[in-house]
């Protein structure tokens, strides 16, 4: 019997829990009575997999008569209410933390809904809220509002360093398009108030106490994914693009384009390894001011590297890992990591030839550790200490939750 003569005469799902039938019967390409087509059955499946709710979807094809299939997806569900902790030393040497909560199965639809509250010497809250499918299977909106008050070192000329309260509160509204299963796109405009006011430091004529910007933002971004996700493991590759068309500043805040793209790269080692990579590369087009967009720091792009420790103007990141399954057992797997982060970055007012000088050079190997409960949305605590290594060496642990990327 020729596929084509074949059809789904009708579709089941198993385990579900929160998740509605609802949604997922609207999300799959495969619909009761259409023609028998096992890819995309099979991608249909990846589909449900790279969902927040789910943690492993597969599928079952019984034969009701020669003609006729009965398709049932079973399904297990994460528990996706998930607290989250971050510790971490300020920039004056404090103590800081951030407690959230998010819920990434909001109403049965795989909604996004969360926020906030930290301290990294001042207060900082945010809310959030992102339906990926509110208005079809291929659209959707998302929102958040984010105030983050924090002491912030900016770096000028020999090696003076001047530390700012920056007062930056943010609103941002977004729509969210899924062409197909591999490619996505992000379309917004944010608001953002943004404030520099001078704690402490060396005075010089190129400090200024005070500045100020009220800026609006149109947000693109693309995204291109052929991961597959098995629980702890994924294979595949991924590449984000990002850009930002800033306006409404002036100054040492002026307009500006950033442009930013990510590449990432997984692949299954044997029974128990995972092989990740990610290349990341920044440009700002405004190169006048100390105030860069982009950071070096232990929670960003290289573990060890310390807490806001450099500013540029555009940036080249390079990060491998190697994960191997330790233990696994029910819902439990302990992991280990062996890691190199290397990057470099153009200086505030430096030109190209920064991202190709040792005085910008940072490469860190190191070691670290994960803990994963299988059926929860993101649960990955993980602890990682970076070996710093040449003239920029510094050492350090990066305490997290998720993979580091």
């Amino acid at each position: 019997m020729l596929a084509q003569n074949i059809i789904i005469k009708n579709i089941q799902f198993e385990g579900l829990k929160r998740t509605k039938e609802s949604f997922l019967r609207r999300l799959v390409k495969v619909k009761p009575l259409s023609a028998y087509n096992i890819e995309q059955i099979e991608t249909d499946v990846e589909r449900l997999n790279r969902l927040p709710g789910i943690a492993k979807a597969i599928y079952r094809l019984d034969k009701t008569n020669p003609t006729e299939y009965v398709l049932t997806y079973q399904i297990v569900e994460n528990f996706t209410i998930i607290p989250g902790v971050r510790v971490s030393q300020a920039n004056d040497d404090s103590f800081a933390f951030r407690l959230s909560v998010f819920e990434f199965n909001f109403l049965g639809q795989n909604q996004i809904i969360g926020g906030f509250y930290g301290r990294n010497v001042f207060d900082s809250f945010g809310g959030y809220w992102e339906a990926p499918y509110l208005f079809s299977n291929k659209l959707g909106i998302g929102v958040n509002y984010i105030k983050n008050v924090m002491r912030e070192p900016i770096f000028f000329p020999n090696d003076n360093t001047v530390n700012y309260k920056l007062d930056n509160l943010s609103t941002e509204i977004y729509a969210l398009y899924e062409l197909d299963f591999h490619n996505n796109f992000q379309l917004g405009i944010k608001y953002v108030d943004q404030e520099y006011s001078f704690i402490d430091g060396a005075v010089t004529a190129q400090v200024p106490n005070e500045l100020s910007a009220q800026k609006w933002s149109v947000l693109s971004e693309y995204e291109n994914n052929h991961l597959v996700v098995d629980y702890q493991y994924v294979y595949g590759f991924r590449n984000f693009t990002n850009v930002e068309l800033i306006t409404g500043g002036e100054g040492l805040l002026d307009d500006e384009l950033i442009a930013q793209t990510d590449f990432q790269y997984f692949k299954k080692v044997g029974e128990k390894g995972n092989w990740a990579n990610r290349l990341k590369l920044s440009y700002a087009t405004f190169n006048d001011s100390r105030f860069a967009p982009f950071a070096l720091d232990n929670q960003l792009n290289i573990r060890g590297a310390g807490n806001s420790t450099g500013r540029g103007t555009a940036e080249i990141t390079l990060n491998t890992e190697y994960r191997h399954t330790l233990y696994e057992k029910d819902w439990f797997v302990l992991q280990s990591n062996t890691f190199l982060d290397t990057g470099t970055r153009r200086n505030p007012t430096g030109d190209l030839n920064d991202l190709v000088s040792n005085s910008t050079l940072k490469v860190n190997p190191g070691l670290g550790i994960r803990f994963i409960h299988k059926r929860i949305f993101n649960a990955v605590i993980r602890f990682d200490y970076g070996f710093g290594i040449g003239n920029n060496a510094t050492n350090g642990f990066v305490f997290g939750i998720g993979q580091y990327f």
